[in-house]
């Protein structure tokens, strides 16, 4: 698909990797609509990039707010063409305390439901927007690219919850693009590896320094850029659907 001309709803759009991204696709000639719940971020990001873009508040979790967001996209652009949700949440949580005691389940359902419901309810919803475009080359009619995490393949102690909700982002990319293919809708994932965004800066610096010890090459965090650089190609390239691409440098989490 050509960026051109074309609109993307972006979640977590606001900052970090959708921020990354929002930027690169306006950059190419994309409209975009800044989905997040950070109103002055949001609101500040679509300032600066004018009327090729729009920001609209949303709970990713909430049908309603999604609905309105992909209306705005509809109504102020003409259609929607690409959805990247970019929205999540890594918070640490043990199954069993340090006195062996079992943690709340309230921290369990709010990763899932941001994480994986979130995913799915946009995905949903774009898919339905998109069915109804008019078919470009190959008969396409849409991309929706989702953001797993190489947690979902060697989560460590304390992912528990982050990385079963990534594998389940995993596990949607295939089933969703074969439905989705009769309406020219490709579906693909990315599982970045350690990219540095605003999750890493609460860090300590030792956590840091342990996360890009396991890094291949090169050896650093990855960038916001990067990702954005991979969704770019994605969109670009129509022969990529029903995959999640690791973009990881090689690494490979340890338990801890």
């Amino acid at each position: 698909m050509d960026i051109k001309g074309k609109t993307a709803l972006v979640t977590g759009g606001a900052s970090g990797l959708g921020r990354a991204t929002v930027e690169a696709f306006v950059a190419g000639g994309a409209n975009a609509v800044i989905v997040d719940l950070n109103d002055e971020a949001g609101n500040e990001l679509a300032s600066q990039l004018g009327a090729k873009a729009v920001y609209v508040k949303t709970d990713v979790t909430s049908e309603t707010d999604v609905e309105q967001a992909v209306a705005a996209a509809i109504e102020t652009f003409g259609q929607l063409d690409i959805a990247v949700n970019c929205a999540g949440v890594a918070t640490p949580q043990k199954v069993l305390d340090r006195e062996g005691k079992r943690t709340s389940l309230d921290v369990y359902r709010k990763i899932v439901n941001i994480n994986l419901i979130g995913t799915y309810n946009v995905s949903s919803q774009a898919a339905e927007a998109m069915a109804r475009n008019t078919a470009g080359e190959d008969g396409e009619r849409g991309v929706i690219i989702n953001t797993a995490s190489v947690a979902a393949y060697e989560g460590q102690i304390g992912q528990a919850a982050y990385a079963s909700s990534k594998g389940g982002v995993v596990g949607l990319t295939l089933p969703i693009a074969r439905e989705l293919a009769r309406y020219g809708v490709r579906v693909m994932s990315i599982a970045p590896g350690f990219i540095h965004t605003p999750l890493f800066d609460g860090l300590p610096e030792a956590a840091v320094e342990s996360l890009t010890g396991q890094v291949v090459f090169p050896k650093r965090l990855g960038k916001p850029t990067e990702y954005a650089k991979l969704a770019r190609h994605i969109v670009d390239n129509i022969y990529l659907n029903g995959e999640t691409i690791r973009m990881d440098a090689a690494a490979r989490m340890a338990p801890k």
